[in-house]
């Protein structure tokens, strides 16, 4: 006697293997778009920045910071400036809509920079930090750190919650680029 319940089959139906082939394909080809639209450049708008007196910016000693920087800082990459830029200066930005790690050489010397000032070394190069701007401000929480022990001044103006990596980063570069002078700070006055 048969049993019509009991039925003989060689596996899953065939309609489930086809819908499990066509979902395996489906989710490899989202992996591969989402893999191609990561490898594309987002391009980056231009950093539009406001001049501001730079009496060195066209000195030998800007030129060779500004050859040594790098593409990367931290989180953020080397962005365009926006026309007319600003000589001597640089910027890089972790994402459109990010405020920007901007690098200024052959600045003057910063006024608040006098005698008894606190400096502090990172990597070899000595800073003076200008303060973050007031809570009604805008930009507040951005500082300036200013290297003040080479042939020029540069200030390096940092977004809020940047870190210490930016700041290593150009220190490198410009202990490996600038010799290191004397902090000449000017009188209390």
């Amino acid at each position: 006697m048969h049993d019509d319940t009991d039925t003989d089959t060689d596996g899953p139906p065939r309609t489930l293997l086809i819908a499990a082939v066509v979902v395996a394909v489906a989710a490899v080809v989202v992996l591969l778009v989402i893999a191609v639209a990561r490898q594309r450049p987002v391009p980056t708008q231009p950093v539009p920045l406001v001049g501001i007196p730079a009496p060195q910016a066209s000195s030998p000693d800007c030129a060779a910071v500004l050859d040594a920087l790098p593409a990367e800082l931290g989180d953020s990459t080397r962005a365009p400036l926006a026309e007319p830029a600003p000589p001597a200066a640089a910027a890089w930005r972790s994402g459109e809509q990010d405020e920007a790690i901007v690098l200024r050489c052959g600045v003057d010397r910063p006024a608040e920079f006098v005698v008894g000032a606190p400096v502090q070394a990172v990597d070899d190069v000595q800073w003076f930090r200008v303060g973050e701007a007031g809570i009604a401000d805008p930009g507040a929480g951005r500082s300036t750190w200013y290297a003040v022990d080479r042939g020029v001044y540069l200030a390096l103006t940092l977004p809020q919650g940047s870190g210490p990596t930016p700041i290593q980063q150009i220190s490198d570069v410009i202990a490996k680029t600038l010799p290191a002078k004397p902090v000449e700070p000017a009188p209390v006055g």
